[in-house]
């Protein structure tokens, strides 16, 4: 029986099953192909080259793709067999699956888009691959057609309201978290995001403090410091649902999140004892302020200089790009020590206390002031400039009680970072898949709905099928960080693909409205102001490409 012919799948669940199997070594045949092809251009002497690796980045960017979309199938079928044993695995689960393997497969060998304009192709690393076999050929023919999709959309037109289409493979427990965060993000979140992003206003502090009494900013704190001890899956469930509502409620737990990490990771016992209690209530708001206006992505360039006094530290110097730092309490700080070194050895990161501001004076702390950057998206929490002249920092604030170790500190923050960009990214694309959807179904043309035409149809199809290809890839990337197993792969994979997919869900769901989705009025526009900052912030596209490129290669 032919993949897209069916419309019961139960005869056919062990084919599907067992054709995925057999192509994935193939896929994974073309990743060592690949990257052992690129380790031969780029070493030198025995060691990688940093140099060669620049000179041949396209090769080695074709690779992190590679790699990335090499894990994502793994992942699906790894989630596809779960639901089988717990059996869940039912037709739109089938077809999602093979939808993924269809469209992937015919990519890696015909080109994996990197970006709108660029593809990687196996060519690039001089890949000449044999012709499939007969399992691949069969679900690049008939995986991915235009029956499969058609059908695809029939069943999540019948299954609307449900949460997300096709079982997400989650236990009762993270399913019930969902279930609540969902809730609030349809009551106080849905109804009055897109008025805040219009008004360029910042989030309410209500909706701040009723997260708070929900424990979103305690969830993965240690109980002993007064969190709940949860799993890092339950904060990609809870940051997947507050995304879906609005990109800035889904991002307010991030900047909890990173200066929880780092003192976790790299605070003194007193200062665990301090302040991890005062960040897992809400009692105290952080902000992350590590970028410089020169630096970028370059974090080992930073010239922002502390000096050591008699009681303390003086900061000098000039940061941006600092979300939500007008009212926090606390800024996890990075800084030059070392006012001789010239890389990232002579970094501190200093626990730097502040005044929360006010509408009429935003930055009252002495010794630092500030001014907004305006934006296209991402507005609920605002972006700032802020100028540092001698702000001071008391001497017992200094993460770790010992200098020069802010980058490696910093370093240790990022898989947990980029996992929660990844649960973001899938927040967004699956409110840009709803809005898309519901907009197809009411919107009428020439006689019937835009959801019954093909185009419509595929368009829909697709972005269900890569929302939960990018959501089986943030949960494993998190399973992974709850098992201590290092991730910074995976969460790199997770993030480089989920940005992607957020990105391309928004403009395809705002060329489904046409021209109403280039009205401010509708909310699909801030849907795509929002998505479009996932594919710059915790590291751009092409720096993720580059760290995946490099690690592949230790």
């Amino acid at each position: 029986m032919a993949l897209d012919a069916r419309t019961d799948t139960s005869p056919v669940l062990a084919d599907l099953l067992g054709l995925t199997a057999q192509a994935l070594p193939e896929v994974e045949g073309l990743f060592v192909q690949s990257r052992e092809a690129l380790r031969e251009l780029v070493t030198s002497g025995g060691k990688i080259s940093a140099a060669a690796l620049e000179a041949n980045q396209f090769a080695a960017h074709s690779l992190a793709w590679l790699a990335t979309y090499t894990e994502a199938l793994r992942q699906m079928r790894a989630w596809a067999v779960r639901l089988q044993e717990q059996g869940l695995f039912a037709e739109m689960e089938a077809l999602l699956l093979q939808i993924a393997f269809g469209e992937y497969l015919n990519q890696i060998r015909g080109g994996i888009p990197m970006s709108q304009g660029e593809m990687a192709r196996l060519q690039d690393n001089g890949i000449v691959p044999a012709a499939p076999g007969a399992a691949a050929a069969r679900l690049m023919a008939e995986g991915n057609t235009p029956a499969t999709r058609a059908r695809l959309v029939a069943l999540m037109r019948d299954n609307a309201g449900r949460g997300t289409f096709g079982a997400s493979g989650l236990d009762d427990e993270l399913e019930m978290i969902r279930d609540q965060f969902r809730r609030y993000a349809e009551e106080k979140v849905i109804p009055f995001a897109h008025d805040w992003h219009l008004k360029d206003e910042l989030i309410p502090m209500q909706v701040i403090e009723e997260l708070a009494e929900m424990g979103v900013f305690g969830l993965t704190i240690p109980e002993e410091f007064g969190g709940f001890g949860l799993s890092k899956a339950s904060m990609v469930v809870v940051s997947e649902e507050l995304s879906r509502g609005y990109i800035g409620v889904g991002s307010l737990a991030t900047r909890t999140e990173i200066a929880a990490e780092l003192i976790l990771c790299g605070g003194t016992p007193e200062q665990k004892a301090k302040w991890l209690p005062r960040l897992a209530s809400g009692e105290t708001l952080p902000t992350a302020v590590f970028t410089e206006p020169n630096t970028g992505s370059d974090l080992g360039s930073l010239r922002t200089r502390a000096v050591r006094t008699a009681d303390g530290w003086e900061v000098t110097g000039n940061k941006t790009w600092i979300t939500h730092a007008a009212r926090t309490h606390v800024m996890t700080l990075l800084a030059r020590t070392e006012p001789d070194s010239t890389d990232y050895r002579g970094l501190s990161m200093f626990l730097a206390e502040k005044i929360p501001g006010t509408d009429a004076e935003p930055f009252p702390t002495p010794g630092m002031t500030g001014g907004e950057i305006e934006v296209l998206g991402y507005r609920g929490m605002k972006e700032y400039e802020l100028a540092f002249d001698g702000f001071k920092v008391d001497s017992e604030n200094l993460l770790g009680g010992q200098p020069g170790q802010g980058f490696k500190q910093l370093m240790q923050t990022f898989e947990s970072a980029r996992i929660q960009t990844g649960a973001r990214a899938v927040g967004v694309a699956q409110s840009a898949l709803e809005t898309g959807m519901k907009y197809a179904e009411d919107r009428k043309q020439f006689g019937k709905a835009l959801i019954e035409f093909p185009r419509i149809t595929s368009k829909l199809a697709m972005m269900a099928v890569e929302v939960m290809v990018a959501r089986q890839l943030t949960y494993f990337s998190a399973w992974q960080k709850d098992n201590d197993k290092r991730c910074d792969l995976e969460a790199g994979m997770a993030k480089l693909l989920g940005a992607r997919v957020a990105w391309a869900s928004a403009d395809n769901a705002l060329q489904i409205h046409g021209g109403n989705g280039f009205a401010l009025e509708y909310q699909i526009s801030r849907i795509l102001c929002d998505a479009r900052i996932l594919n710059i912030f915790e590291g751009a596209a092409e720096i993720q490409a580059q760290v995946i490129a490099r690690r592949l290669l230790d």
